[in-house]
């Protein structure tokens, strides 16, 4: 038995999306059914609608909504409650990383929200930019309460995937941070380091963005273009999370680094990224990457953000718009995130 869902999906490579009827599984017995109400516009589904081989595509893993069906055998959600999703939907519960709740490196691979095919039922999956979803309780999230729910759909994404990197580095009181680039992820990067208690450093490309920075919670801003500020920095920073999606050096951010210092790549910029050896060398430093993040550390990420009042900043732009807000997304256009309203539709 399928169920009708109606969305947006690419029909090809480069593709603008269009409306699309299509269908999604009914419950297992562990599923849930969300009625989606906000969903985040995230840069890697520009990447999927350009680079993806399956189609059509339906974008978005970013998503809120409210629960309208159970199956038979859940037991922490009930009908109304409200969820939040993410782009993991499933995975094979028995390797290192899914039992140590760290799901988004299971060995089989995790399910993905879009472009994968869901091993339960043989079908691709399709992603949030939807009416409705079904997917596992075990990967569906509380909404927390007090938080502006289109706010919270880009946490899912930009909020685990600067979360996890923060906190495994021990960013905090004593510690300098330094955020690369003041986007979808950096914005909510610099919130978060900031309420850790770092000392949070702003790199930015254009000066117009450190009264930004400054209000979103960075101590300083340093113009990464500018090569004698650069300089200045040298050996100032335990960790430098690089959000950056485009192509860009490494080298000034390996100097800027202390002595056993971190460099780490949450940005996916297209290309191999270089970097001497001898940077990695001399003081004993480290580049490393991050990604998402399991069960368990999305819902510490949740509840941190519910404590401090932490969503991100974001513009609303109805279903029909999708196609005007990747654009803009594209050229950078937008402070800081678009969501799209699903419940626009609805009116």
């Amino acid at each position: 038995m399928t169920r009708n869902v109606s969305g947006w999906a690419a029909h090809q490579q480069n593709g603008s999306l269009e409306p699309w009827s299509f269908s999604r599984r009914d419950l297992l017995d562990d599923d849930v059914a969300v009625r989606v109400e906000y969903c985040g516009v995230c840069s890697s589904d520009i990447s999927a609608i350009r680079h993806g081989t399956s189609f059509p595509l339906v974008p978005g893993h970013e998503m809120v909504g409210e629960i309208t069906e159970v199956g038979t055998a859940v037991t922490q959600f009930k009908v109304g409650d409200k969820v939040a999703l993410g782009n993991i939907i499933d995975s094979c519960g028995k390797c290192p990383p899914c039992r140590a709740g760290r799901e988004n490196w299971c060995e089989r691979f995790p399910t993905l929200t879009y472009g994968n095919i869901d091993p339960k039922d043989g079908l691709p999956t399709r992603g949030g930019y939807s009416t409705e979803y079904v997917l596992p309780e075990k990967f569906t999230y509380h909404l927390p309460e007090g938080l502006d729910p289109a706010g919270v759909a880009p946490l899912m994404c930009a909020g685990i995937t600067t979360y996890v990197p923060l906190k495994r580095w021990g960013a905090g009181p004593g510690k300098t941070v330094g955020i690369v680039g003041l986007g979808g992820l950096g914005h909510i990067a610099l919130k978060i380091a900031h309420v850790l208690g770092a000392e949070v450093v702003q790199f930015t490309r254009t000066m117009d963005k450190a009264d930004e920075a400054r209000a979103l919670g960075a101590d300083d801003v340093v113009l990464s273009t500018d090569a004698q500020q650069m300089a200045a920095q040298k050996g100032r920073f335990d960790l430098i999370l690089d959000t950056v999606g485009a192509p860009h050096s490494l080298e000034p951010y390996m100097s800027a680094l202390a002595m056993d210092g971190t460099l780490c790549i949450v940005g996916i910029p297209e290309g191999d990224l270089t970097v001497s050896p001898l940077s990695l060398i001399y003081g004993a430093k480290n580049i490393a990457g991050a990604g998402s993040g399991g069960t368990r550390e999305t819902r510490e990420m949740l509840d941190f953000c519910a404590e401090h009042g932490i969503v991100a900043d974001v513009e609303l732009m109805r279903p029909d718009q999708i196609n005007e807000a990747l654009a803009r997304l594209a050229r950078n256009d937008v402070r800081y995130r678009f969501v799209l309203d699903l419940t626009a539709q609805r009116q």
